[in-house]
């Protein structure tokens, strides 16, 4: 046996224990999911993922070890852009509380599947076709550059595209779910709001993943590594619902993190585009996502402290 196919095996059984004890013992149905609780389980995904890093280091070496923490803390830091359009999502449906582990849970599973989808399709691409990167690079650039500058107001669930599709295609209803997904009357199953909101944040994940899986592709962009790609998407993916009920009260205290993103991607998309020509070190895109991320977040906090100074 490969380490390769040995990686494999051990990614799959580490993946199915934590899903286990996640579910069984962290979380319960129809219980208000607490800040501790919501630090023990974001601490719980975080060493995880981390756990898998340092046996990566120690069965492929260092270089295969700092992509998959880059490729990681990538995708973790943009999945916070994800966090806070959930947040206006489970308000606008008006989302019991005790319902939301369920709803998250479900809608984040959905999104794994669609990003082994897309990993899977990128890596063929890239495989076969050296200047899909370019494309790749190009709409990173654009990408960061629009969200840098963006002053877009709050995003409405009633006008984005997933909702208008759900209202198209699938039979709704408004009745109270009372925690159930599918109501059947005069024997035609109707979604519930419930419903709705699972199919929403799998479908709008697949946006975000537009941005992601390209720029994951800039850190590891050999084929052939995809155990690293996923196992960093899927890490990162899995621990949002936990980072959901940790952020979901400070959400307003972030507002500069956008920023932060958008410097991220503006620097590897342009890492993209010119790494024929000038070569980057591994830890350079680990160290600018670090940098810019933790700016981002520091400065944000501070200019709310001093916007309440001045208004005291």
């Amino acid at each position: 046996m490969s380490n390769t196919q040995l990686t494999y095996i051990v990614f799959g059984a580490i993946l199915v224990l934590a899903l286990v004890l996640d579910m069984g013992l962290l979380s319960k149905k129809n219980t208000v999911v607490s800040l501790k609780t919501a630090l023990i389980q974001t601490v719980f995904w975080v060493l995880l993922a981390f756990a898998f890093g340092a046996y990566i280091f120690f069965v492929k070496g260092s270089g295969d070890a700092i992509s998959y923490v880059s490729a990681y803390l990538l995708e973790w830091s943009l999945s916070t852009d994800n966090i806070f359009v959930f947040i206006i999502i489970f308000t606008f449906f008006k989302i019991r509380e005790d319902s939301y582990s369920r709803v998250l849970l479900l809608g984040i599973l959905m999104a794994i599947i669609f990003r082994i989808v897309f990993i899977a399709l990128g890596s063929e691409l890239v495989a076969r076709f050296d200047w899909v990167m370019y494309i790749f690079g190009a709409f990173l650039v654009y990408t960061g550059f629009t969200m840098f500058r963006s002053n877009e107001g709050e995003f409405d669930p009633e006008k984005n595209w997933a909702f208008r599709f759900i209202q198209k295609f699938m039979r709704t209803t408004n009745e109270e779910p009372n925690g159930r997904f599918i109501i059947v009357k005069n024997k035609k199953a109707f979604l519930t709001r419930l419903a709705i909101v699972v199919v929403m944040l799998g479908l709008i994940d697949i946006v975000f993943a537009l941005d992601s899986i390209p720029a994951v592709f800039s850190i590891i962009p050999d084929p052939s590594k995809k155990l690293l790609i996923y196992s960093s998407n899927i890490f990162a993916v899995l621990g949002l619902r936990s980072l959901f009920f940790l952020l979901r009260g400070a959400a307003d205290k972030f507002e500069f993190l956008k920023q932060g993103i958008a410097a991220v991607l503006l620097f590897i998309g342009l890492k993209m585009l010119v790494v024929k020509w000038i070569s980057f070190p591994i830890w350079a895109s680990l160290l600018m996502i670090v940098l810019c991320i933790g700016a981002s977040i520091i400065y944000s906090v501070w200019h709310k402290r001093r916007t309440e100074d001045v208004f005291q």
